[in-house]
């Protein structure tokens, strides 16, 4: 059996700074909006209340050896739960013009969320029981690429394109991960890059996002309306910000402040010093998560922590770089941070997850209890005859 070490309380402190900042930030985001609409606090308290019910099961599920997730009918489990729920989202009125979300009683939830962290569980799960047949198409590249096609296409019909690259970038990296040929790999991004240009070409509303984003400010109280005022916000906060609570561009005027552009309001708040402060933040779990992942005991551990960490860093760096006009304008939350139930709960479960594989790193995962024995026995031989040539020096 593997050790169990102390849980790593750095990927614990910097990811519950990170929620408790995104509390923070949703309320200054959205009480203004919320006001209007009835009660200035609406946003953050839903936001707290996920944010700390997030935080207890991150807490309790560290305590849950990560090796009970190796069960196959728990797997095809979770996979149907989330194809039902995919399926579910259309018997639901749309909101902004997609079908994202289940509304229950003045609460919403977003089953895409979930579909990530399957993903990732999936793959891990599949790659470790055919490990020796990694590289053979039938036996093992069909079967990922049918769930992860199944799951991206009932996401993608909502429409939510951002959610679906993020899923392609956890496959890229899970599958490069546990040895796949680099040309399997590039044959792979090859038809996600096929589906991904498809999707723009047959959707006239993402062809004119892509035009927006070689030049925002052609259209800018048009189509690119919403990355101009993100870029205006951002720039306007300077080198220390206006100050918490002090933005003016989330006044009404920058589209979805406490959402999608959240990030913005962090950058006009609290300046560039601020918005680095909360890149390196991501900068520091992608480094403690990777290295839980990767001393990880066994190999379905090391793969499942290496899905997880990915899917939170990718979707934080695709909503950065949506904020900041490096990339075209999608609708995509940044972890912790963004307002949302069903992303802050699914983030920080990811998180509990990868704390318990903390636990585990760096011992080797014995299957035969003697084995064990046989080690100890030898590691003890070995200092006796340290001890002996000690002495004789």
């Amino acid at each position: 059996m593997a050790k169990k070490l102390r849980m790593d309380w750095w990927l614990f402190a910097v990811s519950v700074a990170l929620a408790l900042f995104g509390v923070m930030m949703v309320y200054s985001a959205s009480a203004m909006i919320a006001l209007r609409e009835n009660n200035q606090y609406s946003y953050f308290t839903k936001q707290l209340v996920f944010t700390m019910v997030g935080i207890v099961l991150m807490l309790g599920i560290s305590q849950i050896h990560y090796k009970r997730l190796e069960n196959e009918w728990l797997i095809i489990g979770c996979l149907t739960i989330t194809m039902i729920l995919l399926a579910a989202v259309f018997f639901f009125p749309p909101t902004n013009g997609a079908r994202r979300w289940l509304k229950l009683s003045g609460f919403t939830f977003q089953p895409s969320e979930i579909a990530k962290p399957v993903l990732s569980l999936f793959l891990a799960y599949f790659l470790t029981k055919n490990e020796k047949t990694v590289g053979e198409f039938k036996k093992t590249i069909l079967p990922c690429l049918m769930v992860l096609g199944v799951l991206s296409a009932m996401i993608l019909v909502e429409p939510d394109l951002g959610t679906v690259i993020v899923m392609a970038a956890i496959f890229t990296v899970v599958y490069f991960t546990a040895g796949a040929r680099l040309f399997h790999i590039a044959a792979v991004g090859a038809g996600i890059l096929v589906v991904f240009v498809g999707a723009l070409v047959f959707q006239p509303y993402r062809m004119a996002r892509l035009g927006s984003y070689l030049d925002p400010w052609q259209d800018e109280n048009g189509v690119g309306y919403q990355v101009t005022r993100s870029l205006m916000a951002v720039g306007s906060g300077g080198i220390f910000g206006e100050g918490f609570a002090h933005g003016q561009l989330k006044l009404f005027y920058l589209p979805f402040p406490y959402s999608d552009f959240i990030f913005a309001v962090v950058a006009e708040e609290f300046g560039l010093v601020g918005a680095l402060l909360v890149v390196l933040a991501f900068g520091f779990l992608l480094w403690r998560g990777t290295r839980a992942a990767l001393m990880a005991p066994d190999r379905f551990g090391k793969l499942l922590g290496i899905g997880l960490i990915t899917g939170i860093i990718v979707q934080a760096f695709f909503n950065i770089s949506v904020v900041l006009g490096i990339l075209p304008t999608k609708g995509i939350p940044l972890p912790f941070i963004s307002y949302g139930g069903s992303s802050i709960l699914m983030t920080l479960i990811s998180v509990g997850i990868l704390l318990n594989i903390s636990q585990h790193a760096g011992f080797v995962e014995l299957e035969n209890p003697e084995d064990e024995s046989d080690a100890a026995r030898r590691t003890s031989g070995r200092r006796r005859v340290a001890r002996a040539r000690t002495r004789e020096a």
